[in-house]
């Protein structure tokens, strides 16, 4: 069975991942588990730079098949800020409470119409033989007006989703899987990583 990392410390994303690719011939293991506890600087100006540099760097340290992703919430009233900045938004360390916070104070007094934001995930796959592969997905929703739910991780708690009448956080496992940035480029990835390892 083969050992992949995903270049994440976030036990959250592990989880999702794990569950996605459940039935592939694969062990999917974090940073953590491998033992590899560098910071790789996410300087790019796109999801996908920032994915592709985490996956490359973690592949070289450790010699094997690595995925890494990067994703963020864009908020079209922000010009799709906090984009690739999501993690460092108001500052690395600062709790996504405070985040939200921030975000609210932004927005306030927008109307409905105008709290269009998105979720991106590119990931981002680097073969130790030079081999490289990309996918993405997104889910659109509206910045909600309240903090809610107990599920999840991030900003899913203020991600109101129209067609369900749910903020992100109130959603299973199961069916934030079905739905998110995050599950929807795995999917892509699942597809491309298989047709990879039968080489």
């Amino acid at each position: 069975m083969e050992t992949i990392i995903f270049a994440t410390k976030n036990k959250g994303k592990i989880r999702e991942i794990n569950e996605i690719l459940a039935d592939m011939c694969i062990t999917v293991v974090s940073m953590e588990d491998a033992g590899i506890t560098v910071d790789v600087v996410e300087d790019g100006k796109t999801f996908a730079e920032n994915a592709m540099k985490k996956a490359v760097q973690i592949m070289e340290i450790s010699g094997k098949i690595t995925l890494a992703d990067d994703s963020g919430l864009e908020i079209d009233y922000l010009d799709k800020a906090p984009g690739v900045y999501s993690a460092r938004f108001m500052g690395k360390d600062t709790p996504y409470s405070e985040k939200f916070k921030g975000i609210f104070a932004k927005l306030e007094g927008v109307e409905e119409a105008k709290r269009t934001a998105r979720f991106v995930s590119c990931i981002a796959a680097a073969f130790p033989d030079g081999r490289r592969l990309v996918s993405d997905g997104n889910v659109e929703g509206i910045i909600g007006w309240e903090v809610k739910g107990e599920n999840g991780f991030g900003y899913d708690p203020i991600f109101f989703l129209p067609d369900r009448q749910k903020y992100m956080a109130e959603l299973s496992a199961k069916e934030k899987n079905e739905i998110s940035h995050r599950g929807k480029a795995l999917r892509k990835m699942r597809i491309l990583l298989e047709k990879e390892l039968v080489k």
